[in-house]
């Protein structure tokens, strides 16, 4: 189990803000099997107020709750501290202003529930294979 920091603009949406853009393929599919699979979902984002509350309404609506919502978790008390860190603790961040931009969704559940790396996602869609997939072969002495 993980715990995933994503951003709502751009990244499960088209950048449209302060509205709400057009779903961004496969963005909340993907979301709700992260879900299903028993990751931990943060909702990462600029946004605050009446806009943050439409951000999180309208991923509700297509089955898409996180487990904190601009925290690190649900019960983390920031009004009572004004000496917070907006920096998320998290194992994963999914943004798209990534270095190299943002994956298509697809590929992010598989470097997720598959453990791998862009590249390696990259060069298997490819059909190239790298260098640590490569079997070793096996020596008298290695059993």
């Amino acid at each position: 189990m993980a715990t995933i920091a994503v951003d709502f603009d751009g990244t499960i949406v088209e950048h449209r803000y302060p509205e709400i853009g057009e779903e961004r393929p496969f963005a909340t599919e993907t979301l709700r099997m992260l879900i299903k699979d028993h990751h931990r979902l943060i909702l990462w984002s600029v946004r605050e107020g009446k806009l943050l509350q439409d951000a999180v309404d309208w991923c509700h609506e297509r089955g898409v709750d996180f487990w904190a919502v601009n925290r690190d978790y649900p019960e983390e008390e920031r009004e009572k501290n004004n000496h917070f860190s907006r920096k998320i603790k998290a194992d994963y961040f999914i943004d798209d202003r990534n270095v190299g931009g943002l994956p298509d969704w697809g590929q992010i559940y598989r470097m997720i529930s598959e453990h791998k790396t862009y590249a390696q996602v990259i060069r298997e869609s490819m059909g190239q294979v790298s260098y640590e997939d490569i079997p070793r072969k096996r020596h008298w002495w290695q059993f």
